[in-house]
């Protein structure tokens, strides 16, 4: 019996900068599809899930994280235009000033009340990330 065939797992952060209360990383990404989005990409053989969410963070943004949550996992298959992909949102916090880097053409904070329009399911998991922050609950499994 061979291996089963499953879609790609993707870590993804949103970045809380200290000194930028209210404030989130978002990048603009260099490569289709192209808008902004949460900075965040697909796991290493090898690598946990975990630790490709830092160094995701670190390639796109240039931004030392600490992992403080796992927010959820997103698995709609139409999620990703590019083919299905299951996600893993973190959210971390670091110090510094974001800068666009490997996959990120751009890096800049947004103020959550001041979102520019994203790609993916990025509208889906910020509305997560921002009712977690008003009760302290993870939001339920989404079945879209």
């Amino acid at each position: 019996m061979g291996r089963p065939v499953t879609p790609p797992v993707a870590a993804d952060i949103i970045i809380e900068l200290s000194g930028e209360p209210g404030g989130i990383v978002l990048i603009e990404r260099r490569n289709e599809p192209f808008g902004w989005a949460i900075p965040g990409g697909f796991v290493d053989m090898g690598e946990t899930v975990e630790h490709a969410a830092i160094r995701e963070a670190k390639e796109e943004t240039g931004l030392d994280v600490h992992l403080s949550i796992l927010l959820g996992c997103y698995s709609n298959p139409r999620r990703d235009p590019r083919g299905q992909t299951v996600a893993l949102v973190y959210v971390a916090q670091a110090d510094g000033r974001p800068k666009g880097g490997d996959d990120a053409k751009t890096a800049a904070v947004f103020a959550l009340g001041d979102l520019p329009e994203l790609v993916f399911d990025h509208e889906l998991i910020l509305k997560d990330y921002l009712a977690f922050k008003a009760t302290g609950q993870h939001p339920p499994p989404s079945l879209y």
